[in-house]
């Protein structure tokens, strides 16, 4: 399976839990579900940035070691 469309499933599924942990905290009758469902959300959203910044971290370092952009080892 391809890189990014691996990236691409998994950052759904963590998403979908995201969503679960909305449902969770806006449900929650405890404390502790509360927190719970807004740290799952809060985790999804950073997974998911990270997700983002490899993908672009990715293209860039294809970019600078392209040999068609003139690209060097060093920079």
């Amino acid at each position: 399976m391809d890189t990014a469309t691996s990236d691409f499933v998994i950052g759904i599924m963590v998403a979908i839990f995201g969503l679960i942990g909305l449902i969770l905290a806006a449900g929650a009758v405890d404390d502790g579900i509360y927190v719970f469902g807004l740290s799952l959300f809060g985790f999804a959203c950073l997974f998911n940035l990270g997700l983002v910044r490899a993908f672009y971290d990715r293209r860039d370092a294809a970019r600078v070691h392209s040999p068609a952009a003139g690209g060097t080892d060093h920079v």
